[in-house]
């Protein structure tokens, strides 16, 4: 083991836990767990949904790399059992994490921050669909405002699907989104530290970059680089840094952009505790930079702190 591996003590790594994205927490959990072991790092598995959070304190951890997706992992709550246990951890604080995991929220921020993003509308049981349709068109995406991994989200092509759209959206999250559709180009932008890392462009199938594509096919197709103009994606680089910072992420994350034809794009949201499966967009975006998943995993949680 390496001194300063050495010196990143005891690991708990954060996985499972109870949203409804605990199968791919699983996946991205045992993935950084072996990464970590290989690099000589104490790190041990710790599942919140079957020990309790103040268990870390107890079992003598020094630091937490959190691999938990979706709420209760990715939305501040362990981040903020973590600081009051005093256990420093990877990614964002609370507040940041808080702020990105809600898309309108988020929706908000960049806005006032000059950060593009589709057009949008929540929408409630009393919402005049018909008037949301004629506002932002067809194809439009809903969507839960507080849920990752696609999860709940429909592509709305006619009038006739909005109102079951709705309805899907809304069993999971009572504040919904419905967000114009903004044809284009599949990018992603990660940010580790200070540094916007290579982009990634997504060749979905037509069902598009839907949960089982995301993480249990082969039907999708990766490009990293991503194959586009230089100076677009330096802009497009750029604005994810801004899209970060204004949130206050740190540590690293993953914004979901969309390119349009005319060289314009719109961010869709911000990932403070993206997948680290072998589908997974920050590792492939690494490695375009000569890092290793396992060299990744260790440089992510050396930079664990408190929020």
């Amino acid at each position: 083991m390496s001194e300063a591996n050495r010196k990143l003590g005891k690991v708990a790594v954060l996985m499972g836990g109870k949203s409804a994205e605990r199968e791919i927490s699983l996946i991205s959990g045992k993935a950084v767990l072996a990464a970590l072991q290989s690099k000589g790092v104490d790190a041990h598995a710790f599942d919140p949904a079957v020990l309790p959070i103040w268990e870390i304190r107890k079992e003598g951890f020094d630091r937490a790399f959190i691999a938990l997706h979706g709420r209760f992992g990715e939305d501040g709550t362990v981040q903020g059992a973590l600081e009051t246990l005093g256990v420093p951890y990877t990614g964002s604080g609370v507040m940041a994490s808080a702020l990105s995991m809600d898309k309108w929220r988020t929706k908000l921020v960049w806005l006032a921050a000059g950060v593009p993003t589709p057009k949008y509308r929540i929408l409630t049981p009393q919402t005049d669909l018909a008037g949301v349709i004629a506002e932002l068109g067809l194809p439009l995406i809903v969507k839960p405002a507080r849920e990752g991994s696609s999860i709940g989200v429909t592509k709305v092509r006619t009038p006739a699907d909005m109102a079951a759209a709705f309805a899907l959206a809304h069993q999971l999250d009572p504040i919904v989104i419905a967000e114009e559709f903004v044809a284009g180009q599949e990018l992603t932008a990660a940010v580790l530290g200070e540094q916007a890392l290579p982009l990634v462009r997504i060749e979905a199938p037509e069902e598009g970059y839907d949960y089982n594509n995301k993480y249990f096919t082969d039907e999708v197709r990766y490009h990293c680089p991503a194959g586009i103009r230089p100076d677009v994606a330096e802009a497009i680089q750029q604005s994810a840094l801004r899209a970060f910072q204004v949130l206050g992420c740190k540590g690293w994350g993953r914004a979901d952009v969309i390119l349009r034809a005319d060289g314009s794009y719109a961010f869709l949201e911000m990932n403070t505790a993206p997948g680290m499966t072998s589908h997974s967009l920050v590792p492939m975006a690494a490695r375009a930079t000569g890092m290793s998943f396992e060299d990744l995993c260790v440089d992510i949680l050396a930079r664990a702190s408190f929020g």
